[in-house]
């Protein structure tokens, strides 16, 4: 068996004011893709919305993007984010994890621009497009820890899902 044998789907959030991006992984969680856009008329429906769409696509982990600043500290957006994550947690019982959410929305901008998305598009796909930025992200790093953990175990990268 291969390392991302005992995988599962997760569920990544980049959470605005107004709307809050999402995407969802494969079930061997390689792939990040875009989902949808929650239009934020008030955090109990956002949470109602985004509790749904986690049942449909059978997630069993939620990832939320953080804006950490330059300078290392959680600012007021990063809050906000935070007590939305936390309403979410209550929810849901599965587990939250927040990630490192930097130069995101950037990212999934210049993706959306060189994959030849019109300039009057980009907006309505942002926000699911920073989601998937976000959870690819977190999964490269899932997947990087992986593979230096069975290292430093003499582990194969083949054998680490029999002994999971």
């Amino acid at each position: 068996m291969r390392w991302w044998a005992a995988t599962m789907v997760i569920l990544a959030l980049d959470v605005g004011q107004a709307r809050i991006g999402v995407a969802t992984c494969d079930d061997a969680e390689l792939l990040a893709s875009p989902h949808s856009v929650v239009r934020r008329t008030s955090t109990a429906a956002a949470v109602d919305a985004i509790t749904r769409i986690i049942a449909e696509a059978t997630a069993e982990m939620v990832v939320v993007g953080l804006p950490i600043s330059f300078d290392g500290k959680l600012h007021g957006q990063a809050q906000s984010v935070q007590a939305f994550g936390e309403k979410l947690r209550v929810r849901i019982n599965l587990p939250l994890e927040y990630a490192d959410e930097t130069l995101s929305t950037w990212r999934a901008e210049e993706m959306l621009r060189e994959s030849g998305v019109r300039p009057e598009r980009i907006r309505e796909r942002i926000d699911a497009a920073a989601a998937a930025v976000i959870l690819q992200d977190f999964l490269d790093q899932r997947h990087r820890k992986q593979r230096a953990l069975d290292a430093s175990l003499g582990r194969d990268a083949n054998d680490t899902a029999e002994t999971m």
